[in-house]
């Protein structure tokens, strides 16, 4: 099937983009697509925590009456719902914010807004962001976790509702459920994209990322968020030199991470690329055992009222971490904040002349149940260290359940590591 004969809400962001400003369909027809998907998954699937039809079917019936707004003239655009939107409630997962209704939207929904987005809904999140699931499942298997925190919005970007949809992440929460659901997920540069208006976790390590279904996509979300003119990432003028990193952790890893990683070196190799071991020094190893103190601490500020003022009504896993917070001594915690900045600085001898790196993205497949979104250690490690990573879903175990891999770029190269990426999964799936 050609992509002109493929349902609306099959298509990438892009060619909707394109579709609607060719006259090919409208707004309005893209959002119905999407919309009737919804009606007819979302019973199972739990994706969305407020979605109010008209609501999105009023914004594309405006963008097809009016003039070009942007490069997102007509997109419906997914929205975890941590970010406030002033014409929707912002509930954070939580029971202590049932209802709330922002005055203002986040910087990152106006930025969409502006692009001419049709902003769809809100998408189901962890509490808080956090580890405390969500009600939403796997489309690939509804008895396994979708991973988080961006749950909602990982599911309804595999599931085919919407083109692409914001996450963000702290430890692991938009690879992790974006290679547990099959689907790219990309964390830029820390501070790459506005937190404002944002729900805060941990000041220190809270990423704006986004999901998609492809790397083109990926990167015409980031181009928009980030105020450049929209487009693919570069072409590449000679295959990229990538570094195959084990990692201090890769204890961690089942057997199918392993696998995937194994295949997609040799695959990477045959394809042309030059992709040599790098070894990391063991002492990396705080790296881990420090974001997990500094996670703690900060989520314990962010969070100070909610404490002090709503404690029954939070999670008792949450409640742990917080706890944890409180009592961390202020000196560890910034012994761990020199930890991460000492690690940075070494991040250029680590990578040597390598365009990006590969890592394991997660343990192994969606574990199942519900009552757990997954480890977040292989994406954590690099969210610490505030470079930009992707998961790519270039595999699949023998049951149907994607396993991802995780590239890593160099600090403050997400054009790079776009670049990088986009020419791997083309190469890994063949195309």
């Amino acid at each position: 099937m050609t992509s002109s004969q493929q349902p609306l809400n099959q298509r990438f962001a892009r060619e909707l983009a394109q579709g609607i400003a060719a006259g090919a369909f409208t707004a309005v027809e893209a959002t119905e697509a999407c919309l009737a998907r919804i009606a007819a998954r979302d019973g199972v699937l739990k994706a969305w925590v407020h979605l109010d039809p008209e609501a999105p079917l009023a914004q594309a019936r405006a963008l097809d009456a009016g003039p070009p707004r942007g490069p997102l003239h007509g997109v419906p655009v997914g929205i975890k719902d941590i970010f406030d939107t002033f014409d929707a409630p912002t509930e954070m997962g939580s029971p202590i914010y049932a209802g709330h209704q922002p005055f203002a939207d986040s910087y990152a929904v106006a930025a969409l807004r502006a692009a001419g987005a049709v902003i769809l809904g809100k998408t189901v999140t962890a509490e808080f962001a956090g580890m405390h699931p969500g009600p939403t499942v796997n489309p690939h298997d509804p008895s396994r976790t979708p991973g988080g925190s961006s749950s909602g919005s990982a599911a309804a970007v595999a599931d085919f509702m919407v083109p692409v949809a914001l996450g963000t992440q702290t430890g692991g929460s938009v690879l992790r459920p974006a290679s547990f659901c099959g689907i790219v997920g990309f964390k830029p540069q820390f501070a790459a994209i506005s937190r404002a208006g944002v729900k805060l976790a941990a000041e220190t390590l809270d990423t704006v990322g986004v999901l998609a279904r492809d790397v083109d996509d990926a990167a015409f979300l980031f181009d928009v968020l980030t105020g450049q003119p929209p487009g693919a990432p570069a072409e590449r003028t000679a295959p990229p030199v990538i570094g195959f990193c084990r990692t201090v952790i890769w204890d961690r890893a089942a057997p199918e991470t392993v696998q995937a990683l194994e295949e997609a070196r040799e695959r990477l190799v045959a394809a042309g690329a030059a992709v040599d071991e790098v070894e990391m020094p063991g002492d990396f190893l705080a790296v881990d055992r420090d974001r997990n103190v500094i996670n703690s601490v900060e989520r314990a500020r962010t969070m100070a009222h909610e404490w002090h003022h709503h404690r029954e009504a939070i999670s008792d896993t949450l409640a742990e971490t917080l706890t944890e917070g409180l009592a961390t001594p202020h000196d560890a915690y910034l012994a761990a904040l020199e930890t991460c900045r000492q690690a940075r600085g070494r991040l250029p001898a680590l990578f040597g002349a390598n365009d990006a790196l590969l890592v394991p993205c997660v343990p192994g497949v969606a574990p199942a149940g519900l009552g757990s979104t997954g480890d977040p250690t292989f994406q954590g490690f690099w969210t610490a260290l505030h470079v930009p990573t992707i998961t790519l879903p270039t595999h699949r175990t023998a049951d149907g359940l994607p396993v991802g891999i995780q590239l890593v770029g160099r600090p403050r190269d997400d054009a790079g590591l776009l670049s990088v990426a986009r020419w791997a999964l083309a190469r890994l799936k063949g195309d």
